[in-house]
């Protein structure tokens, strides 16, 4: 009696890590998804590159920015947990550029 009651003590207790531990590692998928935005923005020179480039990065969640003066855009990878495709737009748009989301 005495040994089933200790395996059964014994099971509940890694029942018990095994759920702490995956609600856990779930949290932490949840903060780590990421999107990527594409912009259409309105670059005049290499200049507004070097601004979208010095100030973009400092918006919370961004994790990778590139600017392509060429094709006029900018993609920014964010976490979403922290930051929206919205608040980056506006982010732009504070910058003084004319900033359009291109879909696809």
């Amino acid at each position: 009696m005495k040994n089933l009651l200790q395996i059964l003590k014994r099971t509940i207790v890694a029942l018990s890590i095994l759920l702490i531990s995956s609600t856990v590692f779930a949290g932490n998928q949840e903060e780590k998804k990421v999107d990527t935005v594409i912009f259409k923005v309105e670059m005049d020179c290499t200049g507004c590159v070097s601004k979208i480039e010095k100030n973009i990065p400092f918006e919370k969640g961004v994790k990778d920015l590139k600017v392509d003066f060429k094709k006029q855009q900018v993609s920014i990878t964010f976490k979403t947990k922290v930051n929206s495709k919205e608040n980056l737009k506006k982010a732009l748009e504070k910058l003084k550029f004319k900033v359009e989301e291109l879909k696809g």
